[in-house]
């Protein structure tokens, strides 16, 4: 089996949403456990574990948790972003609604750890079932004394909140994430200070994706050491891979860090199955979403796992593989990649807003064998160097990945309609060229 089953594990009990099937699984165990534990030693297994956050930026959990533990300020806020607004990704989706309990209980354990009181789930606001769904697995947990006062009959009380999402990509960023929780625009906020010491309310805060805070049970029932050997030795544990596009099996599925290559992920019978019936050859996967890198069939041998991934100047990002086999133009995608950033853009920086809007135009005009230039090559990748630089947030640094990595793949799809500049005549500049009236 390719596939190793832990976050996905008892995924197909008849009712997820019933705490009874996750209890007779062994569910809470991990809490029952963490009681008699003090908040250094379960942090110390996050670290033994080297858990990289799920949620796209790969950061520690371990060093996270630890940060915010040195923070003497109280209270401390728990908030899971669960704004899975990253095209080609549905992993999160997929655990909140058929293993929510082992969501539930992560956080429950990070409220143990850091002493807080409340926790807070933002959804993504079109996933209106899941969050009914979330909703019916707190009450169960509740009912079963699992979340509220005195859980299982200890002095520790704890409870969660939902909190339905803007539909706004930008609030997968933190920081926007927590402005949006608190009623303000979902636009991201100047850091420093840090969301550990200025969070939720102005409040010490820990922002962790759906799929690590479910990571966390499975850690402190193994041991942090125990998990780190069922995947690679810089990144514990399993990663759940959405696999779509032009692929026979789509699906989410949990595979081992670095037990597999980027072929076995498409290829393998048990996971993608191949190209879809009708599709031609593999052409290009975008891996981690629209904000991550592009992917070629001469790179499919590569290791699915953090540290190979970036040597080969790819990314796991949020777990998204997108499939497009040689049917699909590297100019138009890149185009939709461009207009969905427009889309999303909060309009905050320049660089953002308009740089996107730059780039579109450009990407259309080079599909155009009587407007493409060589100039707008040039500008274009004086954009990728400026939005990258200078973007306020991570959407406008990202912005531009998809485009730089597929422009170096494909550099003939890119320049094969640019002609050389035409000569540049005076009288096409409208200079005034009275007296102190220079104007371009």
């Amino acid at each position: 089996m390719r596939e190793v089953r832990i976050l996905t594990a008892g995924a197909d009990s008849t009712d997820p949403l019933d705490v009874g099937g996750y209890l007779s699984m062994g569910g809470y165990g991990a809490l029952r456990k963490a009681l008699g534990m003090t908040p250094a030693e379960i942090i110390a297994e996050v670290k033994d574990a080297k858990l990289l956050g799920r949620g796209g930026a790969a950061y520690p959990a371990g060093s996270k948790w630890e940060q915010l533990l040195g923070i003497s300020e109280t209270p401390k806020h728990i908030v899971c972003n669960a704004d899975e607004g990253e095209p080609g990704t549905f992993k999160d989706r997929f655990i909140m609604e058929r293993n929510p309990f082992m969501l539930l209980e992560g956080m429950t354990i990070a409220g143990l750890v850091f002493g807080a009181t409340e926790g807070h789930i933002y959804v993504r606001g079109e996933y209106r079932s899941v969050q009914r769904g979330l909703m019916r697995a707190m009450e169960s947990a509740r009912a079963a004394n699992l979340l509220g006062p005195g859980i299982l009959g200890s002095g520790f009380g704890y409870d969660i909140k939902l909190v339905s999402g803007a539909g706004a990509y930008v609030c997968g960023e933190n920081s926007a994430l927590l402005n949006s929780t608190q009623g303000l625009a979902g636009k991201p906020r100047i850091k420093p200070p840090h969301l550990a010491e200025v969070g939720l309310f102005g409040l010490p805060t820990l922002v962790n994706n759906v799929e690590s805070f479910a990571n966390v049970p499975p850690i402190v029932n193994m041991g942090g050491k125990a998990f780190l050997e069922v995947g690679h030795p810089e990144s514990g544990g399993t990663k759940l891979i959405c696999l779509s596009g032009h692929v026979a099996r789509p699906g989410v599925y949990e595979v081992p860090l670095g037990s597999l290559t980027l072929r076995d992920a498409v290829f393998d019978p048990e996971l993608g199955g191949g190209m879809a019936p009708g599709r031609g050859k593999l052409k290009f996967m975008h891996l981690g979403g629209q904000s991550g890198s592009i992917a070629t069939a001469a790179q499919l041998d590569t290791v699915y796992s953090y540290a190979d991934l970036r040597k080969a100047r790819l990314s796991v990002g949020s777990g998204a593989v997108v499939v497009m086999d040689e049917s699909v133009s590297m100019l138009d995608y890149l185009a939709t990649v461009s207009r969905f950033f427009i889309r999303e853009s909060c309009g905050k920086c320049t660089p953002c807003r308009l740089g996107n809007n730059a780039v579109l135009k450009i990407l259309e005009n080079l599909s155009d064998p009587g407007t493409a230039r060589l100039r707008e090559l040039r500008t274009l990748d004086e954009l990728c160097r400026v939005m990258t630089m200078a973007s306020f947030c991570g959407l406008g640094r990202a912005a531009t990945v998809a485009l730089a990595s597929g422009w170096k793949a494909f550099p003939d799809e890119i320049e094969r309609f640019a002609t050389e500049d035409p000569p540049v005549r005076i009288e096409d500049l409208n200079i005034d060229w009275r007296p102190g009236g220079a104007r371009f």
